[in-house]
């Protein structure tokens, strides 16, 4: 029963857990592939053309360029044809491209928050970025259910661990990704990242270099104007509220993602901050808002749970 995993699902009677059978397989519309990415490559070679749509959380189709896929998931082999057919991107930059799409592939929860952020200037403005200097903070769930020793109680509980100092496969998605929109627009992009003691939520801040001039109101301009009638991304002011913002605590429980732009002018650089719910727009939330335009049916379909604050 699903309540003897999730013991928050106790009265949910009608749900079921089964294997992937023959039988299971001709019945849906739309198979979510929640499950480590050399299973999630499996599967979907065996099922791409028995189901309608296929989403894919795992990490196993995101990265398209061979050789970058093959550094960052050395042990997830995978049918070079099926990759080509995945549609892999954040919702409201493809969202075109989801109607009738066969294969979907989601972007890792740090991936969203940066290519959310970071998308306005590139696709928007048409900014050159030089240099782009990734800093994110993530809550233990990021992780996954796998047992780690850094991730028990008596190790998280205070600490501001960076766990992937030099470098991260999401970002190596997101630069894949942006690259292959609007080739030449990005040149180096590195990240660092760090688990906070928070359970879920994440920040990233973008430290953008760019030789274009801009300035803040031009900025402001672009991002509403690029998110305008994307109803889960937020656009706001870091002092809007009566604490600085974005922060994962004001986005939890909700599918919604708060960006924010700053132009600094002393540090000859562009701050750019993001912070998202990773479990919800990071994950689930995200495969379900992908389904509802895969389907046409309204984007906020069953995704409209306002932040829980304080959680």
């Amino acid at each position: 029963r699903p309540s003897e995993l999730h013991p928050g699902l106790r009265f949910e009677q009608g749900l079921t857990v089964q294997p992937v059978t023959e039988e299971v397989v001709d019945k849906v519309d739309v198979l979510f592939l929640a499950t480590p990415a050399p299973v999630s490559a499996e599967l979907s070679s065996l099922l791409a053309d028995r189901i309608p749509a296929i989403v894919d959380l795992s990490g196993a189709f995101r990265i398209r360029t061979p050789e970058l896929h093959d550094r960052w998931y050395p042990k997830v082999k995978r049918r070079t044809d099926l990759a080509d057919r995945f549609v892999y991107g954040v919702p409201e930059l493809i969202g075109d491209q989801l109607k009738d799409a066969a294969l979907i592939s989601l972007p890792g929860c740090y991936a969203t928050a940066i290519t959310l952020g970071l998308a306005p200037l590139t696709l928007g403005l048409g900014l050159d970025l030089k240099t782009v200097v990734v800093d994110g903070k993530s809550g233990s769930s990021g992780g996954g259910v796998q047992l780690r020793t850094s991730d028990l109680h008596p190790f998280r509980a205070g600490a501001i661990a960076p766990y992937s100092p030099t470098g991260h496969r999401h970002a190596a998605e997101v630069g894949d990704f942006l690259e292959r929109s609007k080739p030449g627009t990005i040149g180096n992009l590195s990240m660092s990242a760090y688990g906070v003691p928070n359970v879920r939520g994440l920040l990233t801040s973008s430290y953008v270099f760019t030789d274009d001039k801009v300035d803040q109101r031009e900025l402001n301009r672009a991002y509403l104007r690029f998110y305008k009638g994307r109803p889960f991304v937020r656009v706001r002011r870091h002092d809007e509220t009566l604490i600085p913002v974005p922060d994962p605590q004001v986005v939890l429980g909700s599918n919604y993602a708060d960006v924010t732009v700053l132009l600094d002018e002393e540090g000859g650089r562009i701050v750019v901050l993001a912070a998202l719910d990773n479990l919800v727009k990071g994950a689930a939330g995200q495969a379900v808002q992908v389904t509802n335009l895969r389907f046409g049916l309204p984007e906020e379909t069953g995704l409209t749970q306002l932040p829980v604050m304080p959680a």
